[in-house]
């Protein structure tokens, strides 16, 4: 039984009748770094003690060494990785976060979140939110971390992420609308909504391809009912109210040859419907699939969505 294959997700990963995982492909970590990369300086802290729970904070450079700070607008972001693969302490993700950083201006805070299958959802969206509030203890300047007292302007509050972590990043600003905290905008990054009919006449998505990602929802949520119609899931096709998204401006982008394209652009169409009262932009780019500014960073696609990214964090 041991060695029995449930699911195989290479070279991803394969998860065993048993319930283990065995994550395939190498996720190199890289510790956080007070020599400016890009002009930008990140150093970790805990959030959760009780579930070692950690995030890493990225700031610029010459922040560190003004004497007297300048406010900068704040980011809290999620990675992506279908709620199974990826951390914020990734290759991957910290260059990203470095030339976002670089780019605007700003504080960022890269969340680490508890992973399924050992952590089945909904624990990613408990982690994320306890994440949210651990940066909000700072509002006041009293918080457990000097570069978010002295740095993060409060009154300029983002929340962003890619594939899993759009997703998460929508539910934390549907959550941050009920609980009344203040957040400017949301960017949602080639978000990870699904559902088991296509939303749309142009998703045109084969039959092995619906029922792969409903697969790897099954794996990520096992206790949902109604598979990827569970609301945490079916954001654009269900009838989840998104009115009360607790923001005033949405930069959605997405990627012409990405499956969940008409997702994304669905949830535009939802948004701009349900008596929302915001802006909502978007951008799409032509010829690239799903968080290819990930895979291929110097790529001069890539670069743009760094800089309309960087533009939405700036944008007052």
């Amino acid at each position: 039984m041991d060695s029995e294959i449930a699911f195989d997700y290479s070279p991803r990963f394969r998860i065993y009748k048993n319930g283990r995982i065995e994550r395939l492909s190498t996720e190199t970590i890289v510790p956080p770094s007070l020599n400016p990369q890009n002009g930008v300086v990140s150093k970790d802290a805990v959030y959760s003690p009780e579930k070692n729970l950690s995030l890493r904070i990225y700031l610029p450079q010459k922040s560190v060494e003004e004497e007297k700070k300048t406010k900068l607008p704040l980011l809290v972001y999620f990675h992506g990785g279908g709620f199974i693969m990826e951390s914020a302490f990734s290759l991957a993700y910290n260059a990203f976060l470095t030339s976002a950083v670089s780019s605007a201006g700003c504080i960022a805070v890269s969340v680490d979140y508890r992973r399924a299958p050992e952590h089945p959802i909904p624990i990613a969206y408990e982690d994320s939110w306890e994440a949210i509030k651990w940066v909000f203890t700072h509002v006041n300047g009293s918080g457990p971390e000097d570069w978010v007292n002295e740095n993060a302007d409060f009154g300029r509050v983002f929340i962003a992420g890619d594939s899993a972590g759009a997703n998460i990043a929508h539910h934390m600003g549907i959550r941050a609308g009920t609980e009344k905290l203040r957040v400017s905008g949301i960017a949602l990054l080639h978000p990870y909504f699904w559902s088991k009919a296509p939303i749309d006449e142009k998703e045109k998505t084969e039959v092995s391809a619906r029922r792969y990602y409903e697969r790897l929802w099954e794996i990520a949520s096992p206790n949902s009912e109604n598979g990827v119609d569970d609301p945490w899931i079916n954001v654009v096709g269900s009838g989840s109210d998104i009115s009360g998204l607790g923001c005033g401006r949405v930069l959605v982008m997405v990627a012409e040859k990405d499956l969940f394209v008409r997702q994304g652009l669905g949830y535009v169409v939802k948004l701009d419907k349900s008596g929302w009262v915001g802006r909502v932009e978007v951008m799409e780019t032509k010829d690239e699939s799903h968080v290819f500014h990930l895979r291929n960073p110097d790529s001069d696609n890539a670069r743009q969505v760094v800089q309309r990214f960087a533009e939405f964090l700036k944008d007052e």
